[in-house]
């Protein structure tokens, strides 16, 4: 079992920025991806960044505003957030898969997080 602890959501107006975190309870190895998923009110739950191997994915609506990064010496994953927008606001989920597979896709995922929210206001 692997556990996953988001840290850092939290409200603020647009334009502002944010710093998520995961901390992951075993190492991450490269065989490893991590991902971070959103949740708002009423949808699905879907992919924004993961890591594999050093490579990084994007969904595009966080093409240029969003920065997921890994230090493997403290098995944390981070999410940088800038330029956050209304239509930004859900929960953030961390997770945790093995293999390049469909990286930006929840099935492929393994353990979660708990979760944190992120509020973001005009």
């Amino acid at each position: 079992q692997v556990q996953l602890v988001e840290s850092g959501g939290g409200s603020v107006q647009a334009g502002g920025s944010l710093r998520l975190s995961c901390a992951a309870s075993a190492d991450i190895y490269m065989s490893n991806k991590m991902g971070w998923f959103r949740q708002a009110p009423g949808k699905e739950r879907e992919g924004v960044a993961a890591i594999y191997g050093g490579r990084t994915y994007y969904t595009d609506s966080v093409k240029g505003r969003f920065t997921i990064s890994q230090d493997n010496a403290k098995n944390t994953v981070y999410l940088q957030m800038n330029s956050l927008k209304p239509e930004d606001t859900a929960i953030y989920y961390c997770a945790l898969g093995f293999g390049n597979a469909n990286v930006l896709t929840k099935s492929a995922y393994i353990y979660w997080g708990q979760g944190t929210q992120v509020t973001v206001s005009s």
